[in-house]
This record gives C-alpha cells, sequence and structure tokens, in this order.
C-alpha cells in the first residue's frame, strides 16, 4: 500500500514539473528575426574622374569667295574629310538618386588629335592649294538619367558641346600664298553609356557620344591682296571612350 502511494506521489510530482515548464514555456515573449538588410549601391553624390578612346571627326568646308591670285576654288567647290584619332580628358559631375532612378549633371574636357591634308590638284598636281584642318580641343556640359541595377547603371545623356577647330591653306608654287583661321564651333550632343560601382567610391564604365556643330565662315587670307572664304564646320564627331571616376561622400544605403 505504501509504495503504490509514493508510486502516485512521484507521478503527480513528474506531472507538476512538466506543466510548470510549459507553462513557462508559453509565457516567452515572441521575438522577430532580425530583418535581413541588403546593401544597395548609391550612386548620389559628386564625382571626377578621366577618359580615354578614340573619335572621328568629319569635317567639310565649301568656298564662298575668291577674289585672291592664289585660290584655286571657285565658290561652291569645297572638300569634306574625315579625320581619326585618340580622344581624351577629365569628367566632372553630380549625381542625384531616387530609388532605381539616377539624375545627374556633368562637364567634360578632351583633347582631340583629328587632323587631315587635302590636296586639290583640279589644275594638275603638285600645282594647287593644300588644305590641312585639325579639331583639337571639346567641351561639354550635358545632363544625364540613368536606371540602376545594384552595381550597374546604364544612362543616356544629352546638351550643350563646343569644339576648337582650324583651317588653312598654302598654294604650292609657282603661285604661292598661305592662310589660316582658328574658330569655337558651338553645337548639341547625345550619347549612352554604362558604369560599374568597384566599391562605393570607385566607378569604371563605357560611353559613346555624337556631337554636331555650327557651321562658320573662315577668312583664309594670303599673302596676295583679297580673302579666300569659306563656309566651314565639324559636321559631327564621334567617340567612345572608357571611364574612370572617384566619387565622394558616398555612405551605404541600406534597405529593410
Amino acid at each position: 500500500m505504501h509504495s503504490k502511494l509514493i508510486a502516485a506521489a512521484a507521478f503527480t510530482a513528474a506531472l507538476g514539473t512538466g506543466a510548470a515548464s510549459a507553462a513557462d514555456l508559453a509565457m516567452r515573449p515572441y521575438t522577430k528575426a532580425p530583418a535581413f538588410v541588403d546593401s544597395i549601391y548609391n550612386w548620389g553624390g559628386f564625382y571626377i574622374g578621366g577618359h580615354i578612346g578614340g573619335a572621328t571627326t568629319n569635317e567639310e568646308w565649301i568656298n564662298t569667295a575668291n577674289t585672291t591670285v592664289f585660290g584655286d576654288l571657285s565658290p561652291g567647290q569645297g572638300f569634306r574629310q574625315r579625320g581619326t584619332g585618340v580622344f581624351g580628358g577629365g569628367q566632372m559631375g553630380y549625381n542625384w538618386q531616387a530609388s532605381n532612378y539616377v539624375f545627374g549633371l556633368e562637364g567634360t574636357i578632351s583633347g582631340l588629335d583629328n587632323k587631315g591634308t587635302v590636296l586639290n590638284n583640279v589644275f594638275g598636281v603638285g600645282l594647287d592649294d593644300r588644305f590641312s584642318w585639325r579639331t583639337d580641343w571639346m567641351a561639354t556640359i550635358t545632363g544625364r538619367a540613368g536606371y540602376a541595377v545594384a552595381n550597374n547603371l546604364f544612362y543616356v545623356k544629352g546638351g550643350y558641346a563646343g569644339v576648337n577647330n582650324r583651317l588653312s591653306v598654302t598654294v604650292l608654287p609657282p603661285v604661292t600664298g598661305s592662310g589660316s583661321q582658328t574658330q569655337w564651333h558651338n553645337g548639341w550632343t547625345i550619347g549612352a553609356g554604362w558604369e560599374y560601382g568597384i566599391t562605393q567610391n570607385w566607378i569604371v564604365g563605357l560611353e559613346y557620344d555624337y556631337a554636331a556643330f555650327e557651321r562658320k565662315s573662315y577668312q583664309l587670307a594670303g599673302a596676295s591682296p583679297g580673302t579666300y572664304t569659306f563656309d566651314t564646320k565639324p559636321r559631327d564627331i564621334q567617340s567612345a571612350v572608357v571611364r574612370l571616376s572617384y566619387k565622394f561622400n558616398a555612405p551605404v544605403v541600406a534597405r529593410y
């Protein structure tokens, strides 16, 4: 009889202990698991950098007046020539980011080595005008709009472009003379590119741009009296470059 009472008491104590443990478990407050933090690239901020690549210039000059002794082209006659060379310089800008959309302003200054020479041999080889031209530096101020996917930014740009252009003529013997003029041509540019954020500060990219410019009158006055006048323009400049930029004050953006 005593053994049965002892067993019943032990069973009751075990039930009580289990119930107390269950009650403790039920009373523990629920804690939500920590949110996963997904770091995304922040394109906002000021940046500065450089670019290098190649460019082509399509140069055109048409004679509008010839009152010189040495000028061989008549009004309406002229040439068009394409020159290719190295293209490189620097860029500086600022980006604003709203979600995946990125907007910015950018300025660039680039040096060119696009040039060419044409010999006008209408009256025989070695007897006439030798024209030389060169576009040597270019500046742009553009707006940019893009869409960011993680560390990638795909963008388009457009705005103002200007280029420094020179045209000269040298007349070979027996009639000699020479003249030249350099002018600044205003125009516009459009382009597109891709950039990749290596770190929150260093950015690499590729960009293609097309620019077109106004026509201006060049007076190629030589040693002989009178003027040798041309309507001249860099019809277009096309460039493709690799870019490297450093972005300042770029804190990591966290998304919860």
